[in-house]
Formats: structure tokens, sequence, C-alpha cells
């Protein structure tokens, strides 16, 4: 099924002659990188082709390269490749609608149906992994650049390749991208990791204010007085969530970052067990069984969220006790 989508894509891609490329709403790495990428993967293919990479500015990103403003005029006769967003909703500056055929690519578990040509693949570590796959296998023809940006993203998605969806097939693809390439990997971990000491003050608040249930559950609430206070904007602030998988006593935890931008509250979740992404689609979110975000509009929304997800927490802590008695039963038995 990958192998028939990635021709049909690929067909799609050498038709048009204006081609926009947008992700999803609250940017990552991920998303970032692999519209950076394939914008500049297929102009180095097609240079007569106009081709955008679109969506609002993250500027904690721009290392990884720059945005195109998007104007009307470019709905006209032209295709949209949406990278790393499920549903219609969450794609961040354009209306999918308006354009003459559109294009899905993306590894979260299927949302809705919203374009012409949806590849869909849940069990790929991260979107950049689908780019990178997409290019070895059509004539597409990758530039160092763009395989730096690749890698990014799946070293940000995985975490480090630490991440239980690191399959082998992320690894040969890697091993193959920086064979081709000869990235210089140093620096693309210096431009992921380093960061300004404020973002290290402001990690230390989380950890001396973040809340952890009886259930384990963490998660911490961050006013718009709080993220000014320490320069940081709601983006950042949601993206320090992978920062505390470390933590023993958490099973699962939630950063709530209010969005005076945006009017709402912006949550990203993390779990180490309890299947999360069911809890996200409830508000206005999604995302995979361990890594979801969402969207909420109130600080009421914000205290359900957080009383689901405790739930969530105590049914895998009961669900884990049981097991393990039902193994000193089998155990005894023997």
């Amino acid at each position: 099924m990958g192998r028939k989508k990635i021709k049909q894509i690929y067909r799609k891609i050498k038709q048009y002659n204006t081609i926009v490329i947008a992700r999803h709403i609250g940017p990552d790495p991920d998303s970032i990188s692999s519209q950076i990428a394939l914008r500049d993967v297929i102009l180095n293919t097609f240079p007569n082709k106009k081709v955008y990479a679109v969506g609002y500015p993250a500027s904690k990103f721009k290392y990884l390269g720059s945005l195109d403003k998007f104007h009307d005029e470019m709905y006209e006769d032209s295709l949209l490749i949406a990278v790393d967003v499920p549903g219609k909703a969450r794609v961040d500056g354009v209306n999918p609608d308006l354009f003459k055929e559109t294009i899905k690519i993306d590894h979260h578990p299927f949302v809705e149906e919203f374009c012409n040509i949806e590849w869909i693949d849940d069990t790929a570590s991260s979107t950049a992994q689908m780019i990178i796959e997409l290019i070895f296998k059509t004539k597409l023809k990758i530039t160092k650049e763009a395989a730096e940006k690749l890698f990014v993203g799946v070293i940000a998605d995985t975490n480090r390749f630490l991440f239980y969806y690191t399959t082998t097939k992320t690894l040969e693809l890697i091993s193959k991208l920086i064979k081709k390439t000869n990235i210089d990997f140093t620096n693309l971990y210096e431009n992921l990791y380093l960061r300004p000491l404020k973002e290290v003050k402001f990690q230390g608040y989380i950890i001396n204010n973040l809340q952890v249930t009886e259930n384990g559950l963490g998660y911490i609430k961050l006013s718009d007085e709080i993220l000014k206070e320490y320069g940081v904007d709601p983006a950042s602030s949601g993206n320090m969530v992978n920062d505390f998988n470390y933590i023993e006593e958490m099973v699962a935890w939630v950063i709530l970052s209010e969005d005076r931008n945006t009017n709402n509250i912006r949550g990203s979740i993390r779990s180490r067990g309890p299947i999360i992404n069911e809890v996200a689609t409830h508000y206005n979110g999604g995302g995979h069984i361990y890594a979801s975000g969402v969207r909420l509009k109130s600080d009421e929304e914000a205290d359900s969220l957080i009383k689901e997800l405790d739930q969530v927490c105590l049914e895998y802590k009961q669900k884990g006790s049981a097991e393990s008695n039902l193994d000193e039963l089998k155990l005894e038995g023997k």
C-alpha cells in the first residue's frame, strides 16, 4: 500500500506547477522539518516549479529554515501537501477545500479523510521518516541541507531513538540518509538541544511547581504572566514536555500553557504507559497513544482534562496491579 501511495504522490508532484506544503498548528521540529525539506527537495528536482512551505512561523525553529508567506492566489490550480496533520481542522494557515487537489502524508493514527490521496503510516517514527522514504523510492533529488532537516525531524520525534516507535526501518533509513549525504549531526544536535538560560530557568520553575497526583499524573498550568516573566512562548513551553520522561513518580504528564494570541490553552501530553490520545480527542486534540496535544477553551476544560487523565492513570495502575497478582497466582500454582 505504501509503495502505491508513494508512486501516486510523486506523479502529482510532477503534474502540478504550483505546490503548497502545510502542516499542523502548533509546529514542532518534525512538522517544520518535513515541510521545509520536502519543499527544498522538490525545488531541487524541479527548479521551474513554484513550491511554498506555509504556516504560522515559530522563531524557536528558525534554524530549520524559513517559511513562505501564503497568498490567496496560491489556491488557484495548485496542489496541497499536508504533512504531519491527521485532521482538516488542524491544518495551519490554509483551507484544504480550496485547492484543486490535496495529499496527506502523516504518521498519526487515522482521524479523518480530507485529502484526495492519503498516505498514513502510524508505524513510522515521524513524518520526516516518511519524507525520507518518499525521496529514496522516487526520483526526487535530496540535498545535504534537506537531509539535515529530516534528520532533526526524526531525532526530535523519537527523542534520539528513545521512544517505542523507533524501528529497524527508522534506523535503516537514517543510516542510508547519513551515508548518502554525509551530514554533520554534531551541529544539528546543538541546534536541537542547546537552550538559552531563560529556558533552563523556566524548566526549573516547572520542576518546582509541578503537581503529581496519587495515580501518577503530573501536571502544571502556566499562565500568560508566567510565560512572559521567563520570556517563553506557549510553543516553547509545550515542547518542554519531553524533558520530564525521567520522573519515577509519573506515568503520564501534561503541560498546559495559556496562549493569549489564540485565546486558548495549549496542552502537551506524554505518557509511559496509559493511552492518552483517546482522551485528547475529547478536547480538540489528538496524536499518538503516548504523545498527544490539545487545545482548550477555558480553565474548566483544563480541570476536566486533568481529571480525565488522572482516571486513565488510575486504570492503568489498577490493570498493572491486577496482572501482577495474576502472575503471582500462576507461579504459586506451579
